[in-house]
């Protein structure tokens, strides 16, 4: 790509011809971006399904735009082959696209974009604008689709550096996974897994057949969880009673025994004092000295 034809002292003319540079550098298997020689603004991209889902195999197209006030601004995404994920030619709403610009990074380029458009994949749309809702089996039917042949879009020149992208992202995109054997080992390889499918696409899984199999393994793990809690209450519950009960009873005895047996001896000890005044009064009416005393008194 010549320089000599664009404007150097322009900043996003100096920064975008810098991320050219870094990215023909620089090549990546999970994507491949150029502009347009007739305006630099302008990107041609395709991007590779991420692994592991329904998009594995499969080579998207898109057009990238970037604004005049490129990097403080961020640049409109649009999808040119159909994914079931996004609506093709048409903006699509990420954090890292024009509609939400608060969200933008004067750091973040082109790569970092692609990057991150791959990783939004696979992630559910919630509504967003320009999104899609596919089942995961019409969205590996068009990841296998995606290979035969490139979208249609533009001018020649658009269509040409479309071409050329696809042949290198042909070369180096995986094979799509059969949905048959694939199927089964991708969506039951783990309880995690499953889990995972199960709250983020239920429309889906009811449709495919995969709900039959995922609720019973959230109620194995519920069954499981409350007999392991129950046993531990249950242990508790009855060996704290008989010390509780034995507790309440043990001061009582100790409390009321002290008592008994003070009120005993206090009393004998009465007894015995009458019984001794009583012997007193008899001994000295009985005996002259105390005749005369009791006189004199």
């Amino acid at each position: 790509m010549a320089e000599d034809k664009y404007n150097m002292k322009n900043p996003a003319v100096k920064r975008i011809l810098q991320e050219v540079k870094e990215m023909q550098a620089n090549p990546s298997d999970d994507f491949m971006s150029l502009p347009l020689e007739e305006n630099i603004f302008e990107w041609q991209f395709a991007i590779r399904g991420p692994d592991d889902s329904e998009f594995e195999g499969g080579i998207y197209h898109g057009r990238i735009q970037l604004p005049a006030e490129y990097p403080f601004k961020p640049p409109s995404f649009m999808l040119l082959t159909p994914n079931g994920r996004f609506e093709t030619q048409t903006k699509i709403c990420l954090s890292i696209s024009n509609h939400h610009p608060e969200h933008w990074q004067p750091s973040w380029s082109v790569r970092t974009a692609l990057v991150a458009l791959i990783a939004f994949m696979p992630t559910n749309p919630n509504g967003a604008l320009g999104s899609l809702d596919y089942k995961k089996e019409e969205r590996r039917v068009l990841a296998i689709k995606s290979r035969e042949a490139p979208p249609k879009f533009g001018t020649p020149e658009r269509q040409k550096l479309i071409d050329e992208i696809h042949e290198y992202m042909l070369s180096k995109a995986p094979p799509v996974p059969q949905s048959g054997s694939s199927d089964v080992s991708d969506e039951k390889p783990t309880n995690e897994e499953s889990d995972v499918q199960v709250t983020s696409e239920p429309a889906e899984l009811a449709a495919a057949g995969e709900e039959l199999q995922n609720p019973p393994t959230i109620n194995r793990i519920v069954e499981e969880a409350v007999p392991e809690v129950q046993p531990e209450v249950a242990r508790v519950a009855p060996s704290s009673r008989p010390t509780t009960q034995a507790e309440q009873q043990r001061p009582e005895t100790r409390v009321h025994k002290p008592a008994d047996d003070r009120l005993f001896t206090w009393a004998a000890i009465g007894l015995t004092l009458a019984i001794v005044v009583l012997l007193l009064k008899k001994f000295m009416k009985a005996s002259a000295h105390g005749s005369v005393f009791m006189d004199e008194s």
